[in-house]
């Protein structure tokens, strides 16, 4: 049953039934419900489902699941449903006020999770203030009969997500940790994206800094690294929550889930390997950059001390002969300005064919 998970939460697969998210509330919680289904057999069942009557209907079944899907909800839209559902005070404030680090809670009898969504936002070119990475969080409460989605931000819409789930019943079939797992995968799917996207921005500044012109500025690479931090940030904190699931019991955990929970973990170390790389790799194209700086400014100290040292001869000579002196050689000869003229015109051409050899000119 389990054999093609990875396929149905990676690929876009064909569905029966559509997923309507501009429909308003779809109970009476609040407009900050985007969906409320109930699953039984992996399937969707029939009819708009009130949160209340979706968990009645699937308690006194004995069967299936409710999916809640919220976007931002306000303390007053999640009261309704934190009181029908028992969640834990302290998650819901983390999921109502958001801005939280990627984790994994356990309480009584529910798992709260924290994701990072990361957007790589799109850019002509990358300048000392460009946005390049777009942060937003989704929090998941699974429980044994349920799964709620509270999403935050303007981009990690998971309409697309629970499509691609219907679409395939037996991967629903599985329970709401299934959708944890779906969950997961999206978000660090993501993360490998917006990598190969930031790794482009990157051989673009390698290749100015390394250009014959040598425009890549610092404040580009400072800039870059900011956004990485970002990236890291969001990613980083996830690995212990990916291996709790992949490795720990748990009663709201599908054990045939776990292995791909593995898998999920293994693609976040690979992001985290990536980043650690471009942030090392930024690094030394600064340290390139500052080296660039340095040696053109020692060239420009060369040239400049290289006229000083021409310039030097004829304002020494016109010094001395500007002194005014009645008995000076060479004074009142008729031949005394070609000869001086002669000879600071050799020194200089002299100076100056030494200097240019050496390449200080």
């Amino acid at each position: 049953m389990i054999s093609n998970l990875r396929k149905a939460v990676r690929l876009p697969q064909p569905r029966t039934r559509g997923v309507d998210l501009s429909h308003p509330a779809r109970s009476p919680l609040g407009t900050a419900v985007v969906n409320c289904a109930v699953y039984v057999d992996g399937v969707r069942q029939d009819g708009d489902h009130p949160a209340d009557a979706a968990i009645r209907r699937v308690r006194e079944s004995g069967s299936g699941f409710v999916w809640i899907g919220l976007h931002e909800p306000s303390e007053k839209e999640f009261a309704g449903i934190v009181e029908l559902f028992g969640l834990h005070p302290l998650a819901v404030e983390d999921a109502v006020h958001a801005h939280q680090r990627p984790k994994l809670e356990r309480y009584d009898d529910s798992l709260f999770t924290v994701f990072k969504t990361v957007r790589y936002v799109e850019h002509d070119r990358l300048t000392d203030t460009s946005e390049v990475v777009e942060t937003g969080e989704i929090m998941v409460f699974t429980g044994t009969d349920f799964v709620i989605t509270v999403r935050h931000g303007g981009h990690g819409s998971l309409g697309p997500l629970r499509e691609q789930l219907e679409s395939v019943p037996e991967q629903l079939a599985l329970g709401p940790s299934a959708v944890l797992h779906a969950v997961a995968d999206l978000v660090v799917d993501d993360y490998l994206d917006v990598t190969a996207a930031v790794s482009i921005d990157i051989d673009d500044v390698e290749s100015e800094v390394f250009s014959e012109r040598g425009s890549g500025g610092a404040g580009r690479i400072y800039q870059l690294k900011r956004e990485l931090l970002e990236l890291k940030r969001a990613v980083a904190p996830l690995d212990r929550p990916m291996q709790e699931l992949a490795t720990q019991p748990m009663a709201q955990v599908e054990p045939r889930i776990k292995t791909y929970f593995r898998d999920v973990a293994d693609h976040l170390d690979r992001v985290t390997e990536q980043i650690t790389a471009f942030d090392e790799l930024l690094n030394s194209i600064l340290q390139a950059h500052l080296a660039q700086v340095t040696v053109a400014q020692n060239e420009d100290m060369r040239r400049i001390s290289a006229w000083v040292a021409i310039l030097a001869v004829p304002t020494m000579i016109c010094g001395v002969y500007g002194m005014n002196f009645d008995h000076m050689p060479e004074k009142h000869w008729v031949f005394g300005y070609p000869l001086v003229m002669a000879v600071i015109v050799g020194l200089c051409w002299v100076i100056h064919r030494g200097f240019k050899r050496n390449g200080w000119l």
